[in-house]
């Protein structure tokens, strides 16, 4: 394993990310940790649907593996 991916994520802590996972879902939020297996906890997590309409849920997990990109927004 790979373990370059939690010293690349430390410099994106409290930052504002985007981020888009399988099945078509994207939304934005604060990153607020992360471990080996690159699961994310996501602050002030806002869910972008693909009809436009903006659902804030507040703080979510995100699997790793279930993760396609994740893009800095600062």
């Amino acid at each position: 394993m790979n373990k370059a991916y939690p010293l690349e994520l430390k410099e994106f802590m409290d930052k504002k990310l985007s981020w888009k996972l399988g099945g078509g879902r994207h939304g934005q939020g604060i990153l607020w940790g992360f471990d080996l297996f690159m699961n994310l906890v996501i602050d002030e997590c806002v869910e972008m649907a693909n009809s436009g309409q903006q659902n804030n849920t507040g703080m979510v997990v995100i699997q790793g593996n279930s993760m396609i990109m994740l893009e800095d927004l600062e």
